[in-house]
């Protein structure tokens, strides 16, 4: 399920405050060092540390 169109381009991650991109089912970080995946449930990002995953 896409996100609003507004709702990321406000988002940022909230590790290295980089702008997200949205891939598949998850929330990306565009940040070079720090890409964390972040997970969508539900047509809600959940933006925590802790929950996202390392890319690979």
């Amino acid at each position: 399920m896409p996100l609003e169109a507004g709702l990321l381009e406000i988002l940022a991650c909230p590790a290295c405050h980089s702008p997200l991109r949205e891939e598949a089912e998850d929330l990306v970080c565009t940040g070079t060092e720090c890409g964390l995946i972040y997970p969508v449930r539900d047509g809600i990002p959940v933006l925590l540390v802790d929950e996202a995953r390392r890319p690979g």
